[in-house]
This record gives structure tokens, sequence and C-alpha cells, in this order.
């Protein structure tokens, strides 16, 4: 079965704006692509090496990406309206696009907004790709289920298919000069 990869799942066709340039919605997607593709490929690794691989890419792993990328004035991570972690709760300027997000899926394109001044927002979504499916579909192991349980009591993140929507992947940098 061949993997469609994140980074793929957002086009550059049709950006919308809300009031930001194109020159930001290039900015926010250049920002996020080495988060994204680090954190496919831990995924990818995890997914190889068994089922607590898998769960420790992205219980481990993908803070570890985030706070490499976020630095020098830029924050990057990934949140859902459907938590399993709490520590991806969305920031507060996320929060409404989110839910956006969630009740309107012509809303469900990369999107940025004014932070202040000089910082801007980015967004874009997360769709569920058949590898996610391993810890987030329908239908998971014994050994899965079990090991998220321990670990996420309060876990909203499974029964998910193909193709849902899963979250947003989010991005706060300083505006261009």
């Amino acid at each position: 079965m061949r993997v469609r990869p994140l980074i793929l799942l957002i086009t550059a066709a049709a950006l919308p704006s809300t009031g930001a340039s194109d020159a930001d919605l290039a900015r926010g997607a250049e920002i996020l692509l080495p988060f994204k593709r680090e954190l496919q490929r831990a995924l990818q690794e995890g997914l190889a090496g068994g089922p607590e691989a898998a769960i420790a890419a992205c219980r481990t792993r993908a803070p570890e990406i985030a706070a490499s990328i976020s630095r020098d004035g830029v924050r990057v991570g990934r949140t859902s309206h459907r938590l399993r972690n709490p520590a991806n709760a969305a920031p507060a300027w996320v929060a409404p696009l989110l839910d956006r997000a969630v009740s309107d899926a012509a809303q469900r394109v990369p999107q940025t907004v004014a932070l202040s001044a000089d910082r801007r927002g980015y967004v874009e979504p997360i769709t569920v790709q058949p590898m996610c499916l391993t810890c987030h579909g329908e239908a998971l192991s014994a050994a899965i289920s079990s090991r998220l349980e321990a670990l996420y009591p309060e876990d909203r993140a499974v029964g998910f298919r193909v193709g849902d929507f899963r979250g947003l992947f989010w991005a706060e940098f300083g505006a261009a000069p």
C-alpha cells in the first residue's frame, strides 16, 4: 500500500486569506513543511517498529520535532477537536479556526490571521491517512487499545476513517517587513 505523505495533502491552489498577504500564506506553509516532513518520517519509522514504537513517535518525537523548529520567534504545533494528548490543545488564536473547520468543511483550507501588528498565525488541515488508522482508526488492535488507554485515559482521538478531518497544523511567526 502506498502511503500519501502528509505534506502532499495541502496544495498551493486557491489558498484563501483572512486579511493577510499571499506572502504570509507561503511563509506559513514553508515554516510548517519541515515539521510535517519530520513528523511523517518519525511516524513511518515508528509504525515499522511496531505498535509501541508508533505510539512513542507521536508521544515523544512529535513534541521534540515541534520544539526543534520552534525557535527564533517561530512556534509550530498541531491540534485537534478530538484530542488524545491535552498538551496539544489549540492555542487561543487557533481555537476559533479549529471550531470553524469542524463545523464548515469549506474552512478546512490553509489560512493566515494577524495576531498583532508584527505577528502572524497560519493553519492548515490535517487529513487522516491510511497509516493513521493503526492508532486513530475505528478498529484498533487490543495491544494498541490497551496502551493508549494506559497513556491517555481521556483519549478522544479514535474512530477516524481515511479522509476524515483530524485537526490543524499551526505556526506563529513574525510578519514580513
